[in-house]
């Protein structure tokens, strides 16, 4: 597993979804993106990034936050879209979300520090504003190592209000 991190910072919501579609290339055909951060951090225009590589439209990928799955087919492949934002990290636990993880598709999870189950192999993305106001779209975008033990406290040092 490598040790160093790496850190984007995007300017504007084309720039972060341009982000997600190269981060794509890491995520086919079946890996799983586990997205940590505060509401409106960018993590659907994220999502939608990677949608777009897999081909379906961006405006396809709205936040699931009240539908706990969305699932898009695309030229290049599916995408699992989760949202656990309503969920209690025992609620997750009990809806089979090990079965949606392990499906043949690449899965975007927003709200993943919720997840009360490892998902080896994920790629774990904490998304904050980085402008001085909480009105600018400049977002700070850094990997984290290690789940679930590290990205918690990684995600609280980096500012994420967790559950």
């Amino acid at each position: 597993m490598r040790s160093e991190t790496r850190t984007w910072r995007t300017r504007s919501p084309e720039e972060t979804r341009e982000l997600g579609e190269t981060l794509l290339a890491e995520l086919l055909p079946a890996r799983t993106l586990l997205l940590l951060g505060d509401l409106a951090a960018g993590k659907t225009v994220l999502a939608q990034g990677v949608a777009r590589g897999l081909g379906i439209a961006p405006d396809e990928v709205q936040s699931p936050t009240y539908t706990l799955v969305r699932e898009h087919e695309g030229r290049r492949g599916r995408l699992l879209h989760l949202g656990l934002f309503r969920l209690a990290p025992a609620q997750a636990g009990a809806l089979g979300l090990q079965e949606i993880l392990d499906a043949p598709a690449v899965k975007v999870v927003e709200w993943a520090e919720r997840l009360p189950l490892r998902v080896p192999g994920a790629l774990v993305l904490q998304l904050a504003p980085a402008g001085a106001s909480g009105e600018s779209n400049e977002r700070e975008i850094r990997e984290l190592i290690g789940w679930p033990e590290d990205v918690g406290a990684s995600a609280r040092q980096a500012g994420a209000r967790l559950p």
